[in-house]
C-alpha cells in the first residue's frame, strides 16, 4: 500500500480564497499566525501590508509593518520570485538551470551572476561537508520524486545509477565567463535545499532597500523575522512539534533580525508498505536519510545559509552536525529525534522557551 503526502496541502486549501490577495491598515492588533515552518508568530502591531504566493512548491507569505508599504512593493517581489524560479528552478524547462542539466557532458552554459554565485555558494557547502552536501544531487532528487505525485521507492539498480552521477567534483565554474559546466551526461543539479533560502534574502534585500525595517518573510518551512516588531520588540517564533499538526510547538525563541529554517520528516514524505520515506536525501547511499532526526532547525543571519546548514546537519547526524555547526559563526542550531529528545547549541538552549514537557535535553 502506497500513500504520498505534501506537508503544506491543508495550508493550500485554507488559502486558496486569499492567494495573490494585499491587506493594509492602521489599526492596533494582535495577530496569531502559523507560518510555514509550523511555528506560532504572536506580535502586537499595525495590520501589514501582506500577499500569498505559490511558487517553489510552497505556499510564500509576506508581510510588512511599514504605513509606506503599497501594493506596488507586494507585485515587485512577486516578480522577484518568478524571476528567481525562471533562473533556478529545476522544473523549468526554460530555466538557467535546466539549460545546465540539458547541456551536461555537451558543453559550459552561461548563466546570471545570481544564478552563479548560488551554485557557487552550495559547492562550497559541499566542499566543507566533503560531499555530505551535494547540489549535484539531482538525478537521485528526480528518481524519488518525493512530495509529487507518482513517488515510489525506485529500483536497486536505479538507485546505484544514479549515485554514479551525483559528485559535486564534477561540477566545473569558470568565474571569468560564468559559465558551469556538468562533466557527465545525466548529471543533474538540485538547488532544492538551499532556493527558498536564497530567495528568502533577495526578498529582505528588497525591503532594505526600499528603506523597511519590520516584515516577516515566509517560504515554507524558511522565515525572516526582519528587524524587530514596530515598537521595538523581538519576533516570538514558535519550534514546531513534529509529531503534530503545524501550529503546535515545542517551546518558543524570540529574535530580531534573524531567519529560522527547520528541515523535517514532516514536510515532504511518501508511505510505501508501511514505511515512511522522507524527502531529504543521503547522497552516500541514495536513499532518504534515517538517523532518528525528526527535525533540524537553524537560525542565523542569512537565510541561504540557513537553508543549506538545516539540511548539512540532517545529514550529518547530531554528533557531526553539532561539531559542525558550532565551527560556524552566527549560527545556532536545534535537533529534535523521534524519540522526543533535544540536542542544541549553548546558544539556541539559551534562547529556547520550551512549553512542551515532552521534550527534554540530552545534551
Amino acid at each position: 500500500m502506497k500513500k504520498s503526502k505534501i506537508a503544506i496541502t491543508l495550508t493550500v486549501l485554507a488559502l486558496c480564497a486569499s492567494l495573490l490577495s494585499g491587506c493594509f491598515g492602521n489599526k492596533n492588533t494582535t495577530e496569531s499566525t502559523n507560518n510555514s515552518a509550523g511555528n506560532l508568530t504572536q506580535y502586537e502591531t499595525l495590520e501589514p501590508m501582506s500577499q500569498t504566493y505559490f511558487i517553489f512548491d510552497t505556499i510564500v507569505n509576506v508581510k510588512i509593518y511599514d504605513t509606506r508599504a503599497t501594493k506596488d512593493n507586494l507585485k515587485d517581489i512577486e516578480d522577484i520570485l518568478k524571476n528567481i524560479d525562471m533562473k533556478i528552478s529545476r522544473n523549468q524547462e526554460t530555466s538557467e538551470i535546466s539549460k545546465v542539466i540539458a547541456n551536461a557532458g555537451i558543453a559550459p552554459v552561461q548563466v546570471s551572476t545570481d544564478t552563479y554565485d548560488l551554485v557557487s555558494k552550495a559547492l562550497s557547502y559541499a566542499e566543507r561537508t566533503n560531499g555530505m552536501f551535494d547540489p549535484a544531487i539531482g538525478k537521485l532528487v528526480g528518481l524519488w520524486n518525493i512530495g509529487h505525485e507518482g513517488a515510489h521507492v525506485p529500483a536497486v539498480a536505479d538507485i546505484e545509477e544514479a549515485l554514479q552521477r551525483c559528485d559535486y567534483r564534477k561540477i566545473e565554474m569558470n568565474d571569468d565567463k560564468h559559465e558551469i559546466y556538468l562533466q557527465e551526461k545525466g548529471m543533474d543539479i538540485d538547488l532544492g535545499s538551499i532556493g527558498k533560502g536564497y530567495a528568502a534574502d533577495v526578498i529582505y534585500d528588497y525591503l532594505a532597500d526600499k528603506g523597511f525595517h519590520s516584515a516577516i518573510i515566509d517560504l515554507g518551512g524558511n522565515v525572516f523575522a526582519m528587524g524587530s516588531k514596530p515598537g521595538g520588540k523581538k519576533w516570538t517564533i514558535g519550534v514546531q512539534d513534529p509529531d503534530k499538526e503545524r501550529g503546535n510547538g515545542i517551546g518558543t525563541i524570540q529574535v530580531e533580525d534573524k531567519t529560522i529554517v527547520t528541515s523535517g520528516i514532516y514536510e515532504r514524505f511518501f508511505i510505501e508498505d508501511g514505511k515512511m520515506y522522507q524527502h531529504i536525501l543521503d547522497p552516500r547511499t541514495g536513499y532518504p536519510v534515517d538517523n532518528n532526526i525528526s527535525s533540524v532547525t537553524i537560525v542565523t543571519s542569512r537565510s541561504t545559509d540557513a537553508d543549506a546548514l538545516s539540511t548539512t546537519l540532517f545529514v550529518l547526524g547530531i554528533d557531526e552536525g553539532l561539531k559542525f555547526i558550532e565551527n560556524t559563526p552566527d549560527a545556532e542550531a536545534l535537533f529534535i529525534t523521534k524519540d522526543k529528545k533535544l540536542y542544541g547549541t549553548s546558544g539556541f538552549k539559551e534562547m529556547l522557551k520550551k512549553t512542551n514537557d515532552n521534550y527534554t535535553f540530552a545534551n
